[in-house]
């Protein structure tokens, strides 16, 4: 590749890298010369990712769905959103290791054991592309309706097909056409969220739900909440500060990134809060819009217009999952390049929309979805960040790009067990703390069932993996700490002879 004159903050951009261009790189190294990112380009990226309807719904279901009160619900949502903070501590390896998180993950898991958490959240990551195009075809289907055509089972074939179809553009140009997209997005939707607020106040019942949920039902929707919003994102952060430079500041980055995900998030799911407290039915239908088609207080313009944006909003977000899942499939060990990847993401995720828009209700789904997230999720952000800590902040980056048996993280045939270990016991502790939308058996979540149905299982999970690796690691990650600054010494920040 050769560099051209489009130079950004002092680096040279090869065409590739450029907006509305086929990115080229995926989990290879990203050279200094190629980091044109800053701190604050963070903030537009998230911000774009955060201004819209998905968070929306989010804060019309804990109304309408848990039956909190809106003081309750507001307060979770508050709450929830501090998790963003993990976020902008899961983007700090980037700018160092100068690659995606699961090829940094070979770290602690070592190259072999990576991909069984690989291959979790590639899973993950068909499940929110999934969940993004669920309402993309739910939002066609109630304009459809609105322009009074009753669509049956071939049209929602359609519609999720055309939807499938646009949404592969941006994750397949990539990294810098997704966050100059996003970054356009903002001020459109800010705007559109301010003329809903606009429409709703007048007619909001805060004081709808006099008594509200209990305690365990409280903790169950701040697991939805905080998975749904800072945790939820964190296998994904350094898929995108890798192209910030090493010296970036570690506090402007998690600052920008807080800033531009958790005040946003905060606002719009207050804001679904609120209109769930006069439109509290049909949310928990296959369609989550369909609260929208037969009601009086939003008029039908604006009902449309908010639909029409919506659904660029969402194929917009989904270039996220899309680009991540891209990534992903690579550090699982498919040799397919990271556009390649996108499109292979795209047709699986086809098949999974059409499941669950005609098996499924959208609420049934999410909740499903929340559950099986929380499991993996929770016990890997502990293990990871602990391993970064242990390997006093920073990585060999050469060395992440091995997958050969000479590779510094290589361990135990290519597996760090420490990791794998606490996986499973974190894994299992978050399993008996949670209160799952599907039937278990008892003796598979006792601390829920010993709580009256409370949910501690982002907690449990957390603790136990953390405690556990750190616990098992030490010693195993000390002798490669070692051997790592006496690298980094020798040979320089990216370990390359």
């Amino acid at each position: 590749m050769t560099a051209t004159a489009d130079t950004r903050h002092g680096a040279a951009l090869p065409e590739s890298d450029r907006a509305f261009h086929v990115e080229q790189h995926g989990i290879d190294y990203i050279p200094p010369s190629e980091r044109w990112a800053r701190p604050r380009d963070l903030f537009g990226m998230w911000a774009g990712a955060s201004v819209q309807v998905e968070y929306f719904v989010y804060g019309a279901i804990l109304m309408t769905t848990f039956g909190f009160t809106f003081g309750q619900a507001v307060s979770l949502i508050v709450i929830g959103n501090i998790s963003f903070l993990l976020l902008g501590v899961c983007s700090l390896q980037g700018p160092d290791a100068g690659t995606t998180v699961f090829a940094i993950n070979r770290a602690s898991y070592g190259p072999n054991g990576s991909r069984l958490i690989s291959f979790f959240n590639w899973i993950t990551q068909i499940g929110f592309e999934t969940e993004g195009l669920i309402l993309i075809v739910g939002a066609l289907l109630v304009l459809a309706i609105k322009a009074g055509f009753d669509p049956g089972t071939p049209a929602k074939v359609l519609f999720i097909l055309i939807a499938v179809a646009v949404q592969i553009v941006l994750p397949f140009l990539g990294h810098a056409t997704i966050v100059k997209t996003l970054r356009l997005l903002i001020i459109p939707f800010a705007v559109l969220f301010a003329v809903l607020l606009g429409f709703s106040v007048g007619h909001a019942h805060l004081h709808a739900v006099a008594h509200g949920a209990g305690w365990p039902t409280y903790m169950g929707g701040l697991a939805f909440t905080i998975i749904l919003s800072g945790l939820g994102w964190t296998e994904c952060g350094n898929d995108y500060s890798r192209y910030l430079p090493r010296d970036a500041s570690k506090k402007a980055v998690v600052g920008w990134v807080f800033l531009g995900t958790a005040v946003p998030e905060i606002l719009i799911m207050i804001l679904g809060a609120v209109v769930g407290t006069f439109l509290a039915s049909g949310w928990t239908s296959a369609n989550a819009f369909l609260p929208l088609v037969h009601q009086s207080v939003i008029p039908p313009w604006f009902v449309v217009a908010f639909l029409l944006f919506a659904m660029v909003q969402l194929f917009a977000i989904n270039s996220l999952d899309l680009y991540s899942s891209g990534v992903t499939l690579q550090a699982l060990g498919v040799r397919v390049k990271r556009y390649q990847a996108v499109i292979v993401d795209s047709v699986i995720g086809l098949g999974v929309t059409i499941y669950a828009v005609f098996d499924s209700s959208f609420n049934t789904y999410l909740k499903d979805f929340v559950d099986i997230v929380i499991i993996w999720i929770a016990p890997w952000v502990a293990i990871y960040l602990v391993d970064w800590g242990m390997r006093r902040w920073r990585y060999v980056p050469s060395e992440l790009q091995r997958t050969d048996r000479g590779s510094l993280y290589w361990s135990t045939g290519g597996i760090h067990w420490p990791a794998i270990v606490a996986q499973v016991v974190g894994m299992a502790a978050s399993m008996a703390a949670l209160f799952p939308t599907f039937n278990v058996p008892r003796w598979m979540n006792p601390i829920t069932v010993h709580t009256g149905g409370a949910d501690f299982s982002v907690f449990t999970g957390i603790v136990a993996g953390g405690i556990v690796y750190a616990a098992l690691a030490w010693k195993s990650v000390r002798r490669q700490t070692e051997r790592q600054d006496a690298l980094l010494a020798t040979t320089g920040p990216t370990g390359a002879s």
